[in-house]
């Protein structure tokens, strides 16, 4: 890790030892009313959570992990067949209220800090833009974050993330499990199948977020695993 990336170093006692070499990066949103809450609650033994950096909305970088170690960030996820996604997985939390407490754009200075320590974990441990996610994607049933104002085209257009395609036409799949099969194919946990399309939509259709795919939808995965498949996801 370049020093100049991290302003401040808090020592969570939340992590434990790495079972999987990194090969993901999650993006969260604190959910919390204010930062020095979450940092609060990142660094209490009895909450049993954490993340490897917290970002402020001012831009301040903190590190409260380790990146060798294993962060309690994502809890019960899943993505692309890896079950221990905190193992696998470097953790970014960035200060937001969220859904819950008044969920709003996220500023341009704490963006601004996020895109180079993204750049760096990825170019430090390969890791594919296909795997560059956020907490709703390795975890639908549970979480919405870091959500539907989070700026993924931002990250796309610096190569940190998979773009959204624009195909040129709508695609409908035969039904909508056939669907469903398709985002399990491209990465998603569908043992809830709507919730799997939610998240799918609050990443790359943020103008229609209701769980039943569309032609649109179907459009869009195509592309998305047309992609990945092609080796162009790194």
């Amino acid at each position: 890790m370049r020093s100049w990336l991290v302003q401040r170093h808090v020592r969570s006692p939340n992590r434990n030892e790495r079972k999987l070499p990194v090969n993901m990066i999650v993006l969260h949103y604190t959910g919390m009313r204010t930062a020095a809450e979450a940092l609060e609650r990142l660094c209490d033994p009895a909450a049993e959570v954490s993340a490897h950096y917290l970002i402020d909305e001012d831009g301040t970088v903190t590190q409260l992990v380790d990146e060798g170690e294993r962060a309690w960030h994502a809890g019960k996820a899943y993505w692309r067949g890896i079950t221990d996604v905190n193992s696998a997985s470097v953790g970014i939390e960035l200060v937001n209220p969220g859904h819950e407490f008044g969920y709003r754009d996220f500023p341009k200075a704490q963006i601004d800090a996020l895109l180079p320590l993204v750049a760096d974990i990825r170019q430090r441990h390969r890791v594919p833009r296909a795997n560059v996610v956020g907490h709703s994607d390795v975890a639908p049933a549970r979480k919405q974050d870091p959500g539907e104002r989070f700026p993924w085209p931002i990250l796309a257009r610096h190569n940190l993330c998979l773009p959204v395609p624009k195909p040129s036409m709508r695609l409908l799949y035969d039904n909508p499990g056939a669907f469903t099969l398709a985002l399990e194919r491209f990465g998603y946990d569908i043992s809830d199948g709507p919730a799997a399309v939610r998240a799918f939509q609050r990443r790359f259709r943020t103008s229609l977020i209701d769980g039943v795919p569309d032609g649109e939808c179907g459009a869009l995965l195509f592309e998305l695993l047309l992609e990945r498949d092609l080796g162009h996801a790194r």
